[in-house]
């Protein structure tokens, strides 16, 4: 299974990786934010503990019979993790980056779901995952909503 983990963790961190590419900058300070923006240092801390978690809960799927849903599921969401960071902070597409992270958001509950009937501590592992998507999401959209040209 630790082999399996090593594997989900290198995916998360090619996801990760596009964070040091396309970093926020300019751009993104001078956007307008709403009072519940998460602090900065508490991005890269979550994200950490977020791919940690989805890699050991996916390497644990991934051992059950029956997995192949589950784990295209995974794939799926780790693919639109890593594209929206690119989309946002380097394309500057905001837009774009909600439609990138309402798919992901589908992608990550069907990841849970998928996991839960598998292996609940997988599936309760996918869980905090489900609700930093969901406040990214809002971020995204409340972003988007408010720094709209004219």
């Amino acid at each position: 299974m630790w082999t399996l983990f090593l594997i989900f963790l290198a995916a998360s961190a090619a996801a990760a990786a596009t964070g040091t590419l396309f970093k926020p900058g300019a751009w993104y300070e001078g956007l307008e934010k709403p009072a519940w923006t998460p602090r900065k240092w508490m991005f890269p801390v979550v994200w950490t503990v977020l791919y940690i978690a989805s890699a050991y809960a996916a390497a644990r799927v991934a051992i059950r019979p029956d997995s192949g849903q589950a784990l295209a599921f995974w794939s799926m969401q780790i693919a639109f993790n890593t594209l929206w960071t690119p989309v946002f902070f380097g394309a500057h597409r905001m837009a774009a980056g909600l439609i990138v992270i309402v798919i992901l958001w589908l992608a990550v509950a069907a990841v849970m779901v998928n996991f839960l009937t598998l292996d609940l501590l997988a599936g309760l592992l996918i869980v905090p995952y489900l609700i930093w998507v969901t406040v990214a999401a809002s971020l995204n959209l409340w972003i988007w909503r408010n720094n709209r040209a004219g």
